[in-house]
């Protein structure tokens, strides 16, 4: 059957969205999964900024939806981010490349995935990736990319070298991005193990058109980045 799967998706609920203006979230998992439902979504990723998302409430409204909300979180480890799916609250506890190598030593069935690995900024984990790519399933292929300029072309360079999947996501912050950039997989069921394992396989299909650079979205994300990277230099020249 075909699964409509979304692998990256934050919340207001997100620790670092609370405190950072970069990009803040304007609706809660109720309000995402209710939308998710809207858009057909069988599979969700709740991927805060180092939370783990466990309020059994959420959970229980997914499977009310029908969908299966996968346990995530995009942890910043050495000043870089990394998606892991399938996880648990332990892996907030992770500093470094060698807690994260111990952790899927300890998990097996958890699924780490770069976001937007080659984009310019310092979260992206650009020579990290290529320093640990063994501990890495798979590669973001981010929905911000224009007809004129497409950021992961590194990124899927570096997949198609090393043989890693290559998945599209949303990176959602606001939910109209949320349709934007998402997989159709041909899986069992929307279970994460069956969807991890037509990845694996090959069995799916990245649907990721590109942005109108002129839309209200593209820019309200422009000017909340620039808003949070001149407040940090702000930061900087007090300090």
């Amino acid at each position: 059957m075909k699964i409509k799967v979304n692998l990256h998706f934050h919340t207001k609920d997100d620790i670092e969205d609370k405190e950072k203006a970069a990009m803040v979230a304007d609706y809660d998992l109720f309000q995402g999964l209710d939308e998710a439902k809207k858009l057909g979504f069988d599979a969700i990723a709740v991927t805060c900024h180092d939370f783990v998302t466990d309020d059994p409430k959420y959970y229980k409204y997914a499977e009310r939806l029908g969908i299966n909300l996968i346990r995530g979180v995009e942890k910043t480890i050495e000043e870089k981010h990394v998606v892991i799916l399938n996880a648990d609250k332990s892996a907030e506890k992770i500093k470094t490349f060698n807690d994260l190598c111990a952790y899927r030593k300890e998990h097996a069935e958890s699924f780490l995935l770069a976001p937007h690995p080659f984009f310019n900024g310092g979260v992206s984990l650009g020579s990290k990736l290529k320093e640990h790519a063994d501990l890495f399933d798979a590669i973001e292929y981010s929905w911000f990319h224009f007809k004129f300029l497409n950021l992961n072309g590194e990124a899927c360079l570096f997949a198609g070298k090393r043989g890693f999947p290559l998945l599209a996501t949303s990176d959602t912050h606001y939910l109209e991005q949320l349709n934007a950039s998402y997989l159709i997989v041909e899986a069992h069921d929307n279970s994460f193990a069956s969807i991890r394992g037509a990845i694996r396989a090959g069995k799916f299909q990245n649907i990721s058109p590109d942005v109108k650079f002129w839309s209200a979205g593209t820019w309200r994300i422009i000017l909340k980045t620039l808003k949070g990277f001149l407040k940090g230099r702000g930061k900087k020249s007090l300090s």
